[in-house]
């Protein structure tokens, strides 16, 4: 009967190959311990005349014993740490594959209201709204005015200074109000705050600029 790959089990350690992989599984199987024992003692020694073949060694690592400490932590590994024996050396610990993910908890505080503005800008009001009454005052017109152009950054089209004054109050929980009769800077000249801001904190590029080829003036002077 054919035997077919994906009714077998999974190659744990693919440079030994499918058959002693089947070793491995029927060593695991066998119930007298002796014999299970001696079983993985001629496994480990076919391990090593594979490895050897494929790095064209004779003697060099059979005298060695941190390579036979690792052929037999790898017996172990290709029985899902399953197998029971008689090892000259300590049987290995099975790796954590599956780490535990913790999801880290946000501070409710940090919920951004209006993402127009930023988390920042919203802190910077809610430390404000705990001052004084008159610094609160203060305050008021500049956190209007900066509200105002951060809005248009991101719609130049149009802005309701009546909708300007209510987000912050209420980014506020009322405690930051303005006049009735404030006038907030118009948009015109808020946007040109706005482009030299943007401009002064943008960083030269060097080399950004390609350099002009000069183009040689024809003489007409010169003979023909």
């Amino acid at each position: 009967m054919i035997e077919y790959n994906t009714k077998r089990n999974n190659l744990i350690i693919r440079e030994y190959g499918r058959n002693i992989q089947k070793l491995v599984e029927q060593c695991v199987s066998i119930e007298n311990r002796e014999e299970r024992t001696r079983t993985a003692y001629a496994i480990v020694r076919i391990m090593s005349d594979v490895v050897n073949s494929k790095e064209n060694s004779n003697e060099s690592n059979r005298n060695n014993d941190d390579f036979w400490n690792k052929l037999w932590d790898h017996l172990f590994m290709m029985s899902n740490y399953q197998l029971d024996v008689d090892s000259p050396y300590p049987k290995p610990v099975p790796e954590q594959k599956d780490k535990v993910f913790v999801k880290p908890s946000y501070n409710n505080k940090n919920k951004v209201r209006f993402r127009t503005y930023g988390v920042n800008m919203q802190n910077l009001i809610n430390k404000v709204s705990e001052y004084p009454e008159d610094v609160r005052e203060a305050f008021a017109p500049s956190l209007a005015n900066h509200l105002k152009m951060m809005y248009l950054t991101y719609n130049r089209n149009s802005v309701n200074d009546q909708l300007i004054r209510h987000q912050l109050e209420e980014l506020s929980n009322g405690r930051i109000t303005l006049p009735e009769n404030f006038n907030f800077i118009n948009t015109k000249e808020l946007l040109n705050i706005a482009n030299a801001n943007a401009a002064f904190y943008v960083a030269p590029q060097n080399g950004s600029k390609k350099k002009k080829k000069k183009k040689k003036k024809k003489n007409n002077n010169s003979a023909v």
